[in-house]
């Protein structure tokens, strides 16, 4: 120290003699005094750094005591004025034997002596600075800096527990060589301050861990990482860019790092998959910490990658676009470590949070994305995995592990996967979600190319269309992920799929017959229309009349074990009507099916939906059935063995709703104009009778169905039919006049009229009077029926009557007038039958 210095430090003490005696006053005020006033003549008059250094020597002792002085304020001098000194003198080294014990004694004891919290930090603060100019020489006191962090870390006090954590920071980078020493007493405080309610508090506290572990002995990594795992679901971005920095800074620093590359590069590619898009800074540090990485062991292990780094430079077909290549160390460090990081992966998948789920999927992505075709070998785990993670009700998950899929069917040869995929497709692992392994399919398919898959086609479709893949499960979502399978194929292979059509023609009619979901159906006819343009066909019929003869021997070669179960009937349906115009160019086929499925010894419910679907198509026979005009040739067999063995009455509901099934495709038969007059009139004598016996059904729509069946024959052949034919039809319907049903009366009533209608001149109506004359009797006794509809439809019915025999009409009208509640309809009809005998005349 220059002289001049040492007379300006003595008369700087000589001038504080009285202020440090007063120090010792009982006063508080006289001590706050003396405090302030020696800052003034120290620190307040900008004294050099040699004399400041000389009075603070001789005033350390004594500010030191003031940490003990029962005033807050005092206290809080005295804290300020030691921060202010060891900024300011050159060597503050030279206060640490008695400075370093005073701050341990108040801050590092089992109970915290400083009540106050604002000088607690001060405290704290105080340390730091000590730390950041004294660095190295703080090595002698290792135990006591331990000592008081370990209980300001847990410091109630948030902002003491971020400045400690900003203190440790320091101190392990000032004394690397002896911190690791006692590094690992700090883990426990620190881990239980990372989940602190501010965010400020987490992220300081994983930057002091950060740098525990970076300077610590390395042995206490497994402790910390789960909680950092923790902080990268942490709502705070700052906190998780923390633990990304952090997890970064150990991979390229930590001197053990090659023993945790397995538990470490997991955490690092989580964040390359934030899922906040504002946060971008977030992404961008991620990557270039893992850019960095990679680049490092890259250089350290250039010997072994050399052949790599000269011929692996060509990133693979198909690969991802818009999405950067990653590095070859990047690469490669996840590919030797992969055997460590699925089984954790897949642990993680069935976590029951949510989040993790999503974080695993995401990073099962990235991984799959750097270990490229290397992931052949872990494959059967892989898809494992994606299966039971496509089960999973969170829809990111699910999303997150197709797109992992879809790389599988990229960086995967078609001829591997295929063997593993087909063979759970036929023997799914979970019977509740039998639907994953197809959702799979069709995901790895979607990103292999269409030149690959094309030698693998035909085994793919043989796959899909055996019945235990393609008729096994009705749940909709089964269906839908079939349904795409069909989709992934017709969109890659293109023309290639002709090979194959008639099977994905036979899936996709599965999906409509078994689909419940009228959204589901018409994507399905979607795929048929796509199915026909990769072949060049114009329409679905021509498809249709392509494979129809090998779907109905397809069906046809289990038709005898068929229910009202199976899905084959559905089949059917589905085929006769998508199929249009086409279906009657295979009737050859076509009958001997339904003949057998028809047979009044198998399942009625079965029969009861034929019918129905045989009603539809008969119609508009002109645009299904009969659309070549050959459904007459197997009139016969259509007739007599299907259709009237089911009309036989047998006692029970479900034989009768089965003669009404029956009854409704009869009369779709006589309207859609399938059946010539010229046959019906050969088959009536055998027809009329079933049809008859049906008047008399308990149930009401059977015997509107059996008179509108009458009413349409008689139009067909009245005329043609013999009287005999023409007198065993009336009395049956007749009797229907007194039906309960009104809309029975109104049909039985015009049935009647188209009977008058159709006795032509070989009627003879003199010699059957008997017989017209019950029928007048009948209808005028419903001639004074109180509905007045019913007295119109009658007077119409007589009216015709009175063409066929008017004198006997005439003598029965005059028999009743007079006993007629409304005699006007007699008057009418006796006055029509006048002029129409006028007419004649």
């Amino acid at each position: 120290m220059a002289p001049g210095e040492e007379r300006a430090a003595s008369e700087v003490l000589r001038a504080l003699a009285r202020h440090l005696n007063c120090l010792n006053e009982d006063s508080k005020t006289t001590r706050k005094r003396a405090l302030e006033a020696i800052k003034r003549e120290t620190i307040d008059k900008g004294l050099s750094s040699g004399v400041l250094q000389e009075v603070f020597t001789c005033l350390l002792k004594s500010l030191l005591k003031c940490l003990s002085d029962p005033m807050e304020r005092c206290r809080e001098t005295a804290i300020h004025m030691l921060g202010d000194f060891i900024r300011c003198v050159p060597q503050p080294e030279d206060s640490l034997p008695y400075l370093m014990p005073a701050l341990t004694q108040r801050l590092g004891g089992k109970e915290i002596l400083e009540p106050a919290e604002e000088l607690r930090l001060s405290m704290v603060e105080v340390l730091t600075l000590t730390v950041e100019v004294c660095g190295r020489h703080l090595a002698p006191y290792l135990d006591d800096m331990m000592k008081i962090l370990q209980r300001t870390i847990v410091d109630p006090f948030p902002d003491v527990k971020r400045e400690s954590c900003k203190c440790t920071v320091h101190f392990a980078k000032s004394v690397p060589e002896h911190f690791h020493m006692q590094a690992e007493s700090l883990v426990k405080p620190l881990m239980q301050t990372v989940s602190h309610q501010h965010s400020r508090v987490r992220v300081s506290t994983i930057e002091a861990t950060g740098a525990v572990i970076q300077y610590g002995t390395g042995k206490n990594v497994d402790d910390v990482l789960s909680h950092l795992a923790q902080r990268l679901f942490d709502d705070s971005p700052q906190v998780r860019k923390a633990v990304t920095v952090v997890v970064g800074d150990w991979l390229l620093h930590l001197r053990d790092r090659y023993s945790y590359f397995h538990k470490l590069i997991p955490l690092l590619l989580s964040s390359l998959s934030d899922d906040i898009p504002e946060i971008r800074y977030l992404f961008q540090r991620a990557a270039d910490l893992w850019r960095q990485t990679g680049a490092l062991w890259e250089q350290e292990n250039e010997d072994d990658l050399k052949d790599k780094m000269d011929f692996l430079l060509t990133p693979p077909d198909l690969y991802p676009a818009g999405v950067a290549r990653p590095g070859l160390g990047c690469r490669e460090l996840v590919v030797r470590n992969l055997s460590n990081l699925l089984p954790a992966l897949a642990r993680d998948m069935v976590d029951w949070v949510v989040g993790t789920r999503v974080k695993t999927a995401q990073l099962l992505y990235a991984l799959l994305l750097h270990a490229e075709d290397h992931c052949t070998q872990h494959l059967q785990l892989l898809l494992s995995t994606l299966y039971r993670a496509c089960t999973d009700p969170e829809s990111d998950v699910v999303t997150n592990c197709l797109r992992s899929a879809k790389l599988l069917g990229t960086f995967v040869s078609p001829e591997v996967f295929l063997k593993l995929l087909l063979v759970h497709l036929e023997t799914p692992s979970s019977s509740s979600s039998p639907h994953t392994p197809l959702m799979v399919l069709a995901a790895v398919l979607g990103g292999c190319s269409g030149d690959l898959l094309k030698p693998h086609l035909q085994k793919i479709a043989d796959t899909l269309v055996q019945p235990e893949v393609c008729q096994e499960y009705q749940q909709t979502v089964y269906l839908d992920q079939l349904l795409s399978c069909v989709d992934v194929l017709l969109s890659l292979c293109e023309k290639d799929c002709c090979s194959v059509s008639l099977q994905l023609l036979q899936v996709l009619v599965t999906v409509q017959s078994l689909s419940t979901e009228p959204q589901l159906t018409d994507k399905a006819e979607q795929s048929v229309v796509s199915l026909c343009k990769v072949q060049g066909l114009a329409t679905v019929a021509d498809l249709y009349r392509q494979h129809m003869g090998q779907l109905l021997q397809w069906l046809s070669a289990s038709q005898k074990t068929w229910t009202s179960y199976s899905p084959q009937r559905l089949q059917l349906q589905v085929i006769a009507t998508q199929s249009g115009p086409v279906i009657g160019e295979f009737l050859p086929l076509l009958m001997p099916l339904l003949q057998n499925c028809l047979d009044p010894e198998r399942d009625p419910e079965m029969r009861l939906h034929i019918f129905t679907m045989l009603s539809k198509l008969l119609l508009d026979a002109t645009h299904t059935l009969d659309s070549q005009g050959r459904f007459c040739e197997h009139l016969d067999v259509f007739l007599l063995e299907l259709l009237l063995p089911n009309l036989v009455w047998k006692a029970g509901r479900t034989a009768a709703a089965i003669r009404t099934s029956a009854l409704s495709c009869l009369l779709a038969l006589l309207q859609g104009g399938a059946i010539p007059p010229s046959q019906l009139l050969a088959v009536e004598e055998r027809l009329s009778p079933q049809v008859l016996s049906a008047l008399e059904e308990d149930s009401q729509l059977s015997r509107l169905l059996a008179c509108r069946s009458l009413s349409t024959l008689l139009k067909l052949i009245g005329p043609s039919l013999h009287p005999d034919a023409l007198n065993n039809i009336y009395p049956e319907v007749l009797k229907r006049l007194d039906d309960s049903s009104e809309e029975v009366r109104d049909v039985a009533l015009r049935a009647l009229g188209l009977w008058l209608a159709s006795l032509g001149k070989d009627y003879n109506s003199q010699l059957y009077s008997q017989h017209l004359e019950v029928m007048f009797q009948q209808l005028l006794l419903h001639l004074d029926d109180p509905d007045s509809r019913v007295q119109d439809t009658v007077l119409e019915v007589l009216k015709t009557g009175s063409g066929v025999h008017p004198a006997l009409l005439k003598q029965e009208v005059e028999a009743v007038r007079d006993k007629q509640r409304t005699p006007v309809y007699c008057d009418q009809l006796l006055q029509h039958i006048h002029f129409q005998r006028k007419d004649t005349v």
